[in-house]
């Protein structure tokens, strides 16, 4: 990503094209991360209880066709969770945490006759920006994940979304055994 200073020191972020830096395997596929941006929606049910909703951002497609979440290419002078930011903050307009990956997946690209291998990580969303660089390209939605998984367009994206839903499911199950008193098991 490029920040272009105007005249009057206006910042304006843009995305980074071209491919004379993307990675490739040993197997000559183009490799690709991305960020499952996600929050937690809390909800006041009472003074004494609160629900806390998961929901994960998804975008539209370049070519309007589906919602998806950020990826795009790893470049050779950025390491695997710059690169997921970075995209993440191209295409979404989100900054936040990276975490551990999700996993990996190889994949045939829709648009050409070639497998890409496709890396995923979960991001919690610490900012949400007004203005990002794909703005004007891209929608984004805030929503459940389930129903994230009925519109995202990639098998693949819908797989790391599972292992994110059940990755935040066990770490709340174990936060939860935490708190409790051994009695009350």
């Amino acid at each position: 990503m490029v920040a272009l200073v105007s005249p009057d020191n206006m910042v304006a972020l843009v995305s980074r094209t071209g491919r004379h830096l993307q990675r490739y395997d040993i197997r000559g596929r183009r490799q690709v991360v991305g960020c499952i941006p996600y929050r937690y929606n809390t909800t006041k049910k009472s003074a004494l209880d609160n629900t806390e909703e998961l929901e994960v951002l998804v975008i539209s497609s370049q070519k309007g066709k589906g919602m998806l979440f950020p990826k795009g290419g790893w470049e050779t002078d950025e390491s695997i969770t710059e690169a997921a930011s970075r995209e993440t903050l191209e295409e979404a307009g989100v900054k936040g945490i990276v975490q551990s990956e999700l996993g990996s997946w190889s994949f045939k690209s829709k648009t050409y006759d070639t497998f890409y291998e496709g890396y995923m990580f979960p991001l919690l969303v610490k900012e949400q920006l007004e203005f990002w660089p794909e703005k004007n390209f891209r929608q984004r939605v805030w929503m459940s994940a389930r129903e994230a998984r009925e519109v995202c367009q990639h098998w693949w994206m819908k797989e790391a979304l599972d292992v994110l839903v059940g990755r935040l499911s066990l770490q709340k199950k174990q936060q939860i055994e935490e708190v409790m008193p051994c009695s009350a098991r």
